[in-house]
């Protein structure tokens, strides 16, 4: 399966995941929605790992798990924790934020991916992707109008801002991807594994801070949405991994179609969730960011 396919396949996994997670945080406690999320992704692992010597020999060898030594564990600890960082971040602004607006703005990864790609790694894009970087401008300040109309200042919301930067830290997770597996050489499945117990460590300090240490902490609901968005990544990252992992693949193609999924989560938020404020400008502004973000991937002549 080709790497461009297997992108397309974790868009459309992903654009289901990020409605499920809206679902499963919406008027409840972010910490145990999280910690139960990643505790299902790894429980799912487990189980994989238990059944492997019973599968056909080509799907052993997709799941099979490498010896790992210390110092690799430290590069791989250091993914759960950049992972975690952003999805605090991000679970916290999904929570109040509408799907219509968090969704866009998250979309925005591409734009600081290929930013940092040219201030860490030296890349220069071509006018084509220069020209991508400014219509996704444009259309970030339009998203900005239409959310200030519904009461979110795009300079002044924490909300807003806890979702910048969950997306910078996003961001920084793609180009750190790139690095595992091929500078470090780590299999897709070494990645995945270690990768959901590490997600696991991270996020018990911060569900018991939240059960012990905070008084007036928010009501925990338990929902079906919850485990689902454990498994939603798990297959979403399947694909991402599988396709990042082949020695063509392209980073700046990759993640702006990823970023399509967003498609998905906003006609999500429209019917399933009746988020309809301003939906047909916020349309005009999501095809305008997906525009540029489909330009940052065409290089010209």
């Amino acid at each position: 399966m080709s790497w461009i396919l297997l992108t397309v396949l974790s868009a459309l996994v992903l654009g289901v995941y990020d409605l499920l997670k809206k679902m499963a945080v919406r008027e409840n406690a972010v910490p145990p929605v999280l910690f139960w999320g990643v505790i299902t992704g790894l429980l799912a692992w487990l189980l994989l790992r238990l059944v492997t010597p019973v599968l056909p020999e080509a799907w052993q060898a997709a799941v099979t798990v490498d010896p790992v030594t210390l110092r690799e564990h430290g590069f791989l600890f250091g993914k759960g924790v950049l992972v975690s960082s952003s999805w605090i971040f991000g679970y916290f602004a999904l929570k109040h934020l509408p799907i219509t607006l968090a969704g866009p703005i998250r979309s925005t990864s591409p734009l600081w991916t290929i930013l940092l790609a040219v201030i860490l790694l030296g890349e220069m894009p071509s006018a084509w992707q220069w020209g991508g970087v400014a219509i996704i401008l444009v259309a970030f300040y339009l998203f900005s109008l239409l959310g200030k109309a519904e009461g979110f200042s795009f300079h002044k919301d924490k909300w807003v801002l806890f979702m910048m930067v969950a997306t910078l830290l996003g961001s920084v997770s793609s180009l750190y991807d790139k690095i595992l597996l091929h500078q470090l050489q780590f299999s897709v499945a070494t990645l995945q594994f270690w990768f959901s117990v590490y997600l696991v460590v991270v996020m018990v300090p911060f569900v018991l801070v939240w059960r012990f240490g905070i008084k007036n902490r928010s009501r925990f609901e338990w929902r079906w949405t919850i485990p689902t968005v454990g498994i939603g990544l798990l297959i979403a990252d399947a694909f991402y991994f599988a396709a990042i992992s082949d020695p063509e693949a392209l980073i700046s193609v990759i993640t702006p179609v990823r970023r399509t999924s967003v498609i998905i989560g906003f006609i999500g938020g429209v019917w399933f969730l009746h988020e309809r404020k301003n939906v047909k400008w916020k349309l005009i502004s999501l095809i305008l960011m997906i525009f540029g973000v489909l330009l940052l991937n065409w290089k010209g002549q």
